[in-house]
């Protein structure tokens, strides 16, 4: 697992470079005949940088991230969790994630287009289950750092993020040990949907 996560992390950093070292020597070919890199430079206003420059800063930045997740033993796929989140107030997002765990009996944290989400949100239609859904794709700007947060907090970053109580039980098929083993998997033990009642999660 430890090859996977540095494979996958060097992987990430060289495709990031490689956008650098792609985007920057083509510059010159797309500007108007008889503009220079030097010419267009000079054109900016005084202290405002050109989008090739806010693009590199945007990849350095993201490096850097990486660097530090991978540092840190993240595995891979919260190394590339954290690099789509960016810089972001940690403080303040980790406490809109805790105040969203705990606004309903039920919570589960989408993406709307995922397959595993859409089939969380039928299997809790059909045990007339009142969940709360938070999307992490509207925006991605705001979801993509709060899934970063969610998985460092549970340990893993696959959507859905279902939460039961304030617990977080797993996804849908899957989870992170015999406690949050998913939904399936506690639906099989019959366990669910005691746990649903128990929360107060189920409609009249």
């Amino acid at each position: 697992m430890m090859l996977e996560s540095k494979t996958l992390y060097f992987l990430t950093t060289a495709y990031l470079l490689g956008l650098v070292q792609a985007f920057v020597p083509q510059a010159p070919s797309v500007l108007s005949r008889g503009h220079t890199t030097m010419q267009l430079s000079s054109m900016k206003p005084v202290g405002e940088e050109s989008p090739i420059d806010k693009f590199i800063e945007d990849i350095k930045m993201r490096v850097r991230i990486a660097q530090s997740s991978n540092a840190s033993g993240a595995s891979a796929k919260q190394t590339i969790a954290d690099v789509l989140a960016g810089e972001y107030d940690i403080n303040a997002v980790e406490q809109r994630v805790e105040e969203d765990i705990n606004s309903a009996p039920c919570v589960m944290f989408t993406w709307q287009s995922s397959p595993s989400c859409k089939k969380a949100v039928e299997a809790f239609k059909i045990m007339n289950s009142n969940v709360k859904i938070v999307r992490l794709d509207d925006p991605w700007s705001e979801g993509n750092p709060m899934r970063a947060v969610l998985g460092k907090k549970v340990g893993r970053t696959s959507v859905p993020f279902v939460f039961i109580k304030g617990t977080y039980i797993g996804g849908y098929d899957g989870g992170v040990n015999d406690d949050a083993p998913g939904m399936v998997d506690l639906a099989f033990k019959g366990q669910l949907l005691s746990m649903l009642s128990e929360a107060g999660a189920l409609k009249n």
